[in-house]
């Protein structure tokens, strides 16, 4: 069975991107979030195997969004994603529990490399 992820981040374009990715390398994309709050609720709902989640995002940003998924689901598995120049955030990201980052833009490479990696762990 192919692993389920849920995207989030609050650009429509980003998370077009990255799902092009992962359903041409054979996962499957079960739901889109475009701000923390979202992703909470679809998390919860879906239950998918892993979630790409952006930093910055209105509402809600990735990080409150991962601690507050951590909290109800301490297995969940979360793969930050931030632009450049935001180490400060992905430090704190991984600190709250989220098991990798990739930066935009996204190198397909790097990306199912990751998510792999985190699904195997």
């Amino acid at each position: 069975m192919a692993n389920r992820i849920l995207i989030v981040d609050d650009a429509a374009f980003m998370r077009m991107m990255i799902k092009d990715i992962l359903t041409k390398n054979g996962f499957e994309v079960v739901g889109e979030a475009e701000n923390g709050a979202q992703a909470v609720e679809k998390y919860a709902e879906l239950k998918p195997d892993l979630v790409t989640m952006d930093i910055t995002m209105p509402e809600k940003d990735g990080i409150a969004a991962l601690k507050e998924i951590k909290a109800s689901d301490s297995a969940a598995k979360i793969i930050m994603c931030s632009a450049m120049g935001q180490q400060a955030m992905v430090i704190d990201a991984i600190q709250a529990g989220a098991k990798d980052f990739i930066v935009k833009p996204f190198q397909a490479d790097r990306v199912i490399e990751a998510i792999s990696k985190v699904l195997s762990s």
